[in-house]
């Protein structure tokens, strides 16, 4: 696995090797045989290196069908682990911003490490798509002018908390129901999302609490929560801490019959590891791929083929997406000139705002003022038996609205 690693992080699509390219102002001037230089930021270790292998992966298949060559420059892609958190997003976005032959940059995964690295991204006037990044604080205006040059090809989780709340209310017929986060800008805003529109359907939240990163003994939060005999407890978290929570649960008297909810942070094989027998009749909500259609298919074939696994977590094809819309965007507004091509970022990001009507993996892709781009459709999966032995999330969905 470090192996796959090195390689994970190091790879890049690149044909020959060139000088740094000119940089005036904020346009990135390309000489003949330079490369177009994307850098992607993915968290590549630790428990949810899942989600940023996945990712990876769309990525490097959406540059291999775009023809690995732009205007006649060779894409090299270049990348930084972010770990999954504020510090290791801080980091790997300064070492992206450092570098000024970066035309533009895919991620992050984890929006607890966007909040800090987009900034730092956009101070150097390079702009950003994620394709997992789903907390609404990240494309609302009030965040400000620093995340100008941010879009996302995933859902906003204005959508995905309230799919879980009105799958509570309406489908379980449950009043009474409790969240737990993690801290994370994701983890919070979600489970704030599920509270607010749970309450206005009419439910009860009984308890909204709060663990660390890190944390393994869940008991004594779990046990604040029984006193309030909540019939069902919604848990976005990532993939470590869901599965102490999911395994615990159960142990706790007065949860013994409550269901259980994560989201996509944990919709990955490695959490049913974590979570073991325990996972088994557990919901998550998350992107449901049966909606999508046969492009999407194709796909998945060139992705077991290229790498003789199942997808890993759930936004492969929203990262494929996300590398498009920016290739798209480059090819549209890069100006040769004699032996030289010329990319002003500025123009850039108009032209990837603009996006309307992009037939992505995911849907239709058109970006709004804010910089959400997707077509969302999310669904609830419910885990069984056969998916516990075979060590893979459920792909047909149990329930979803539309």
């Amino acid at each position: 696995m470090k192996n796959v690693l090195k390689v994970f992080v190091a790879v890049c699509f690149l044909f020959s090797v060139a000088a740094m390219p000119a940089v005036a102002g904020n346009v990135v001037k390309l000489q003949k045989g330079e490369p177009v230089h994307l850098a992607y930021w993915f968290v590549t270790s630790g428990a949810n290196t899942s989600l940023g292998m996945d990712t990876f992966r769309g990525v490097e298949i959406a540059i291999e069908d775009f023809g690995g060559k732009l205007k006649g420059h060779p894409i090299k892609l270049t990348g930084q682990d972010e770990m999954c958190g504020p510090e290791g997003g801080q980091a790997a976005a300064s070492k992206i911003a450092s570098d000024p032959s970066v035309i533009a940059s895919i991620g992050s995964n984890c929006s607890s490490a966007a909040k800090p690295g987009v900034p730092i991204l956009w101070k150097m006037g390079i702009p950003n798509v994620s394709p997992s990044n789903t907390a609404p604080f990240l494309t609302d205006p009030a965040s400000g002018p620093d995340f100008d040059g941010y879009l996302r090809t995933c859902h906003n989780d204005k959508v995905q908390g309230a799919v879980a709340a009105e799958f509570a209310f309406t489908k379980l017929g449950i009043k009474k129901a409790a969240t737990i986060h993690d801290g994370s800008v994701y983890a919070e805003q979600l489970q704030q999302v599920f509270a607010d529109t749970f309450t206005k359907l009419g439910g009860t939240i009984t308890s909204q609490e709060a663990v660390s990163p890190g944390d393994t003994d869940m008991r004594p939060v779990l046990t604040k929560i029984a006193s309030g005999a909540p019939g069902f407890i919604y848990l976005p978290m990532f993939i470590a801490e869901s599965g102490h929570v999911v395994r615990q649960c159960k142990e706790v008297a007065g949860l013994e019959k409550a269901a259980l909810m994560s989201a996509d942070g944990s919709f990955s094989p490695d959490f049913l590891k974590a979570a073991g027998k325990a996972a088994i009749g557990m919901y998550h909500s998350s992107p449901d791929f049966s909606a999508l259609g046969d492009t999407y298919g194709k796909f998945l074939e060139k992705y077991k083929s290229k790498y003789g696994v199942e997808p890993e977590a759930p936004f492969h094809a929203h990262a494929y997406d996300a590398a498009m819309l920016i290739l798209n965007a480059i090819d549209k507004i890069a100006v040769a000139s004699g032996d030289t091509l010329e990319i002003d970022r500025e123009a850039l990001v108009k032209a990837m705002y603009a996006t309307k009507g992009m037939k992505g993996l995911t849907g239709t892709i058109t970006c709004d003022e804010h910089g959400d781009c997707a077509d969302p459709k999310i669904a609830v999966y419910k885990t069984g038996e056969a998916d516990l032995k075979a060590g893979l999330m459920p792909t047909v969905p149990f329930w979803k609205k539309y």
